[in-house]
C-alpha cells in the first residue's frame, strides 16, 4: 500500500491540477485555485488537456498494433483516467507490460487501485521523480526486458524542468537505457497558438500562484527527438498528429506539442 502521508494539500501539483482541468475529482484546493487562475488566464486549457488525452491514445494504438511494441514506461502518469496507457495497450495486445512513474503519493494511490492488469500482461508502479532516471530504470527492469523495444512516455513531464539543457539531459538519459528500436512518445505544453494567453500563464508562475511549468516552442520540444527517426507527420500540435477523422479537414491547433521517434 502506498504511503499518502507526504501529500501536502496546501501546494499545488502538477497532476492533480491536471485532473481538475480534465473535469476529475481527485485534487484538492490549492490544486482548484492554482487550475482557476490558469482558466482565468488560457481558458482554451481544457481542449489542450482533451487533446493531449486523444494523441497519446492514438500513440499507443499505433505502437501496439503496426509497431509491434508491447513495453511502455509511462513517466509521469499521472492521475487515472480512462483509456490509460494500459487499457489501450492491453486492448490491443493483453501481453503489453506498462511501468508507471509518478512522484506524487496520491497518483500511485490510485492507480494501485485503479489500474488493473491483464492476467496475461502486468503493470507496475514507481513512485519517483523524473529527475531519477537511475532509480526508474533501475526499478522498472523488474518489470521490462530491456532487451526489447520500449515504448518512453513523456507527457508533460519535461514543461517541469524549467532549464533547457537539464531537461534535454533527462530524455537523453532514458533514451540511452533502451535498446534499438524503442520510441520516444512526447507531448508538452507550448506558446505559440495562443501567445498571449502563454504570457499571462508564465505570469502566474513568476508570482507563484501555479505550479512551475515552462512552455517551449515547438522547435524546443523537436529537441527531444535528437537522434530519432521521427515518425510522421513530425512534431506538430498532437491534435494534428495522424487524428483519426482527418477526411474533415485538419484539426485546429492547440498549445501542446508532440510527436513519436524510434531510436535506431
Amino acid at each position: 500500500m502506498t504511503d499518502i502521508s507526504g501529500i501536502n494539500p496546501n501546494v499545488p501539483h502538477q497532476a492533480r491540477v491536471w485532473d481538475y482541468l480534465g473535469g476529475g475529482k481527485n485534487n484538492y484546493e490549492a490544486d482548484r485555485i492554482a487550475a482557476e487562475y490558469i482558466l482565468q488566464s488560457y481558458p482554451q486549457i481544457g481542449s489542450v488537456v482533451r487533446q493531449a488525452r486523444a494523441f497519446q491514445g492514438r500513440a499507443v494504438r499505433f505502437l501496439v498494433q503496426e509497431a509491434g511494441v508491447r513495453q511502455f514506461l509511462d513517466v509521469g502518469t499521472g492521475l487515472p483516467t480512462l483509456d490509460h496507457t494500459h487499457d489501450v495497450a492491453q486492448r490491443a495486445d493483453p501481453t503489453c507490460r506498462i511501468v508507471y512513474v509518478d512522484n506524487d503519493p496520491l497518483v500511485l494511490a490510485h492507480a494501485q487501485a485503479l489500474l488493473s492488469s491483464s492476467p496475461e500482461g502486468k503493470c507496475d508502479y514507481i513512485e519517483a521523480d523524473a529527475r531519477d532516471p537511475e532509480t526508474i530504470l533501475r526499478a522498472a527492469a523488474g518489470t521490462l526486458d530491456f532487451t526489447e523495444p520500449i515504448a518512453l512516455m513523456l507527457f508533460g513531464v519535461m514543461g517541469t524542468i524549467y532549464d533547457n539543457d537539464e531537461a534535454r539531459a533527462l530524455v537523453r538519459r532514458f533514451l540511452d537505457a533502451l535498446p534499438s528500436g524503442s520510441y520516444l512518445v512526447f507531448e508538452d505544453g507550448t506558446n505559440v497558438v495562443i501567445p498571449d494567453a502563454a504570457k499571462e500563464v508564465e505570469q502566474l508562475v513568476e508570482e507563484g500562484r501555479t505550479y512551475d511549468y515552462r512552455l517551449r516552442t515547438p522547435e524546443q520540444i523537436a529537441w527531444f527527438f535528437e537522434g530519432l527517426e521521427v515518425l510522421d507527420p513530425g512534431v506538430v500540435s498532437v491534435s494534428r498528429w495522424r487524428p483519426e477523422h482527418s477526411t474533415w479537414g485538419a484539426p485546429d491547433e492547440v498549445d501542446a506539442f508532440g510527436g513519436v521517434g524510434r531510436k535506431p
